[in-house]
């Protein structure tokens, strides 16, 4: 792997000027694993003043010593390349951050800071590559090589000074595919607690890293292994021990976590993968009986709430939030080809969204696998994807419609007023059952008929409209769901 020439050509300018230059930290692991670094980190001996002034085209807007220097580099990556004095930090008082940063004169004590051995190592980059120099003081390279996660120093204080790192070491063990060595995962296991006192944004990007590596599944294990999921999603773990149906072969926990790997391996999206791991959440609670006969009737419902107050709570976005909650909402629905109709398809469509549609699909491809079953998409499921194409285009929602409130107004002379929605859903329903009505001269036709009617009766339609039993959540579905005890 090459190392990028702005990178070289920063390094080479300050050690010009009369500083030694390293890169250092990540950069450098991942550079001796031949991975393609995420940022390119140097440190150096000059002052942040010092820095600005060899590089005029910079920014220093923090206070822990690190200057942005600006490139011409078409990368996004090194658009800005951060350089950092040497420096040293004093207590923790938060669990996160040092109450003092003290610039140092060697590389070496700026290493001793670091969290894990395999972060601790700073490469040094002459004019040439057979001049490089690693500083390794702490034995990262024999870890690297080992592919061992060891604490710098005593972890128990390591994990005091800064409870992040205790996050950090599940997520790169989880990355990397490396042991967490035997005192640095007691250490963890014993201050676990800490995590309380860490900002959930910083947990939340985290377990955001761990569910967007390729090995999602097995950092789910790991944080469980290592008592840290129970500060993280503690929901999750209500799962741990709770056998299922005859139509599962693994407990809840398992199966919600098969249902990540899957959804890991086909590279699904954050939202299915988040969505993976939480859709069964709500089984613990409302499991009713033992053995191949138990039943678990509305945990679509309850795991809903739950995944929208645990998402909460780790500070995600609300549309991400919205996102995974109307998934897990909507992933248990049944389809049998031949006793659902169009107008069925329809109203399914309307119901979850049409553009949740395929992410729904991705989701049940993940439950069916973590269930055990062979197919992640049998014909049943081929078949509404055929059906769902068929009637996609036709009306399934109020704009939909080859009418609108404004237009309803003008026909009936209506001022703004509940009747003007009343009148909407009564057409919307009939244009579902059959989208040849969606015309302007049947809709305008029509609109006249329901206004001329006395309200009562108006109001009666509009509520029975609203109420129709839609054949994929009643009748046939309801059906099915008695049928699989959910």
């Amino acid at each position: 792997m090459e190392i990028p020439k702005e990178i070289t050509l920063i390094s080479n300018v300050l050690e010009t000027n009369g500083f030694s230059a390293y890169l250092v930290g990540g950069c450098v692991r991942d550079f001796y694993l031949g991975r393609m670094p995420k940022d390119w980190d140097i440190t150096t001996n000059a002052t942040p003043e010092e820095i600005q002034n060899i590089f005029p085209d910079s920014v220093y807007e923090n206070t822990f010593g690190t200057v942005g220097v600006k490139t011409d580099s078409e990368d996004p990556s090194l658009k800005i390349v951060e350089i950092t004095t040497f420096r040293t930090e004093s207590e923790y008082s938060d669990k996160r951050h040092p109450d003092e940063v003290k610039f140092a004169q060697t590389v070496e004590e700026d290493l001793s800071r670091r969290s894990f051995t395999v972060n601790a190592m700073a490469m040094r980059l002459g004019w040439s590559s057979e001049t490089q120099e690693l500083v390794d003081p702490y034995g990262g390279m024999t870890d690297l090589k080992a592919k061992i996660i060891r604490s710098v120093g005593d972890p128990r204080k390591r994990f005091e000074e800064d409870a992040l790192r205790i996050m950090r070491a599940a997520r790169f063990s989880t990355e990397l595919n490396f042991e967490i060595e035997l005192q640095t995962s007691r250490a963890i296991v014993e201050k676990a607690g800490l995590l309380e006192m860490i900002a959930k944004e910083r947990i939340r990007d985290e377990l955001t890293k761990i569910l967007m590596s390729e090995r999602a599944g097995a950092g789910i294990y790991l944080l469980e292994q290592l008592d840290i999921l129970r500060y993280v999603l503690p929901e999750l773990r209500e799962g741990l021990g709770v056998g299922q149906n005859l139509h599962h072969i693994y407990s809840v926990f398992e199966h919600n976590v098969r249902a990540l790997e899957y959804a890991t391996e086909k590279k699904f999206s954050l939202e299915i993968r988040m969505a993976s791991l939480l859709h069964d959440i709500g089984k613990p609670k409302v499991k009713a009986g033992d053995g191949p006969n138990s039943t678990f009737y509305n945990h679509d419902i309850v795991g809903a709430k739950m995944t929208a107050k645990a998402l909460d709570r780790l500070k995600f976005g609300r549309d991400f939030i919205e996102k995974v909650t109307h998934l897990v909402r909507y992933h248990l629905f049944y389809y049998n080809v031949g006793e659902v109709s169009d107008a069925g398809v329809r109203r399914f469509i309307r119901r979850v969204g049409p553009e949740h549609i395929d992410d729904l699909l991705k989701l049940r491809e993940a439950d069916r696998i973590g269930s055990g079953v062979p197919k992640a998409f049998p014909y049943r499921l081929r078949h509404l994807l055929f059906m769902i194409d068929k009637v996609r285009h036709d009306p399934v929602s109020p704009k939909m419609l080859k009418i609108d409130g404004k237009k309803v107004m003008e026909i009936t002379k209506l001022q703004p007023s509940p009747k003007i929605g009343q009148i909407i859903n009564i057409l919307l329903e009939e244009v579902i059952d059959n989208p040849e009505k969606n015309t302007e001269e049947y809709l305008e036709n029509r609109t006249l008929e329901l206004d001329a009617l006395p309200e009562v009766i108006l109001l009666t339609m509009s509520e029975s409209a609203k109420a129709t039993k839609e054949e994929f959540e009643e009748g046939v579905e309801a059906d099915i769901k008695k049928k699989h005890r959910v």
